[in-house]
């Protein structure tokens, strides 16, 4: 297991700050085990407050398909697209 923290040295102190494990993935690297459930986590509660699976993709680097996949596996209850959608055709007099 990887250890998720960045040690900083700053006039001669030492300082560890946590850093988010979707800072610390490499893009296409396997993801599994206690990473994985800490990734899921950490997507969950982004998602839940309003980012979008899409925006996710692109912080993470890494794909629609595997973000919907770790939401899904999580059990969240995915929203809807959104926007615009197509009505009934409108009768043309």
């Amino acid at each position: 297991m990887s250890d998720h923290g960045e040690i900083r040295q700053r006039s001669g102190h030492f300082s560890f700050r946590e850093v988010p494990l979707t800072e610390t993935l490499k893009k296409g690297t396997r993801v599994t085990g206690a990473d994985r459930t800490k990734l899921a986590a950490d997507l969950k509660k982004r998602y839940s407050s309003g980012e979008s699976i899409r925006s996710l993709a692109a912080s993470t680097g890494r794909s629609y398909g595997f973000i919907h996949r770790i939401l899904s596996e999580s059990g969240v209850a995915l929203r809807g697209r959104g926007g615009a959608t197509r009505g009934k055709a409108r009768a043309k007099s």
